[in-house]
């Protein structure tokens, strides 16, 4: 079947593009559905009026239907897209970058979702989506999940459902402390979010991102911050974002002597409050509270979630330290330029 419809593209080269923006569409549709056609047109990065007559096409195929609320996905538009989805990740080759990325980096797998969260916000919300499936697929029961900050792990929390910790007793930690960040993409608020969808529980750990030596000492005398740490370090399942270095250093407020060493050493890259350069060398680490990379070795799952193009040399240079059990959920964007850079 593949085969055949790699044939037909050659003989009709336009009919794979138009097949894959109606299925972008109609992915698009599901995940934020009900939806409007001028936020759907916003979001995918293309105007009301090519909109508008695409979503007429796959309302005519009963695919979607229409009305005040918005656009949503009828069943039989959700049983195409599950019977569609494989086929379309060997058409567009996203299965052949998967396991060139995979082998690049010496990692235990990877999951590419399509486009480039830079371009479209849509695909930031594809990212969520593939972190919470895999998240979902290493769910047990009894398991102590910690997550990091950031947006991406804020659009994994939106898409987890009740039905993955069904039964699960699943408890979410933060990572590390985060105060001080926009609050929507705090930890703290992300657990509660994740315990809330799963039907799980959370606990919170209110303390700076960055402390001073004493400070960190201090805190860490507190039996009620003890007892959070020790839920972190023992945490089953790790699910942290990537960043890129300035960008985490502004949202920090990072001290003007420090800003310039990250400049000056050429940082790209962060994780857990540690700076890289493109080499993956440490350049500078933020005295904090929680997890740390070398946590990581000995977890279970660890499952990093970044993507766009402008985090491709902050991907790579994290993966220089990271375990090689992590499993990294990206997007094509970023997939196609770590490559490019490596070849």
């Amino acid at each position: 079947m593949h085969n055949l419809l790699k044939l037909q593209s050659k003989l009709v080269p336009d009919m794979l593009s138009v097949m894959q923006n109606r299925y972008q569409i109609l992915r698009s549709i599901s995940l934020t559905e009900p939806v409007g056609r001028r936020t759907l047109a916003h979001m995918l990065g293309t105007t009301e009026r090519i909109l508008r007559s695409e979503a007429e096409f796959l309302k005519s195929g009963q695919l979607i239907r229409i009305n005040n609320a918005g656009m949503s996905v009828t069943d039989k538009g959700k049983k195409l897209l599950v019977g569609l989805e494989e086929v379309m990740r060997e058409l567009t080759g996203i299965s052949e970058t998967e396991l060139a990325l995979k082998a690049k980096l010496g990692i235990k797998k990877v999951v590419i979702v399509p486009g480039d969260s830079d371009e479209s916000l849509i695909v930031k919300e594809e990212l969520g989506k593939a972190c919470a499936e895999v998240l979902n697929r290493c769910f047990e029961d009894q398991q102590t999940i910690a997550v990091t900050g950031g947006t991406t792990m804020a659009c994994t929390a939106e898409m987890l459902t009740a039905e993955m910790g069904q039964g699960k007793h699943l408890l979410f930690v933060p990572a590390r402390g985060g105060l001080g960040e926009d609050l929507k993409n705090q930890a703290n608020v992300i657990c509660a979010t994740m315990a809330e969808k799963t039907n799980g529980v959370h606990r919170v750990l209110y303390v700076p991102d960055q402390v001073s030596q004493e400070v960190q000492q201090s805190l860490l005398k507190e039996p009620a911050i003890m007892e959070v740490v020790e839920k972190i370090k023992s945490a089953d399942i790790v699910v942290h974002g990537i960043g890129e270095a300035i960008t985490m250093a502004n949202r920090r407020a990072t001290e003007q002597n420090v800003m310039k060493k990250i400049i000056g050493e050429k940082a790209v890259g962060e994780a857990f409050g540690y700076y890289f350069d493109e080499k993956g060398e440490i350049v500078h680490k933020v005295p904090t509270i929680g997890l740390r990379i070398s946590d990581l070795f000995d977890k279970s799952y660890v499952i990093a979630a970044a993507g766009g193009k402008s985090k491709a040399k902050a991907i790579k240079s994290y993966f220089k330290s990271a375990p090689e059990s992590t499993i990294l959920i990206t997007d094509e964007g970023a997939a196609k330029s770590i490559l490019k850079d490596i070849s």
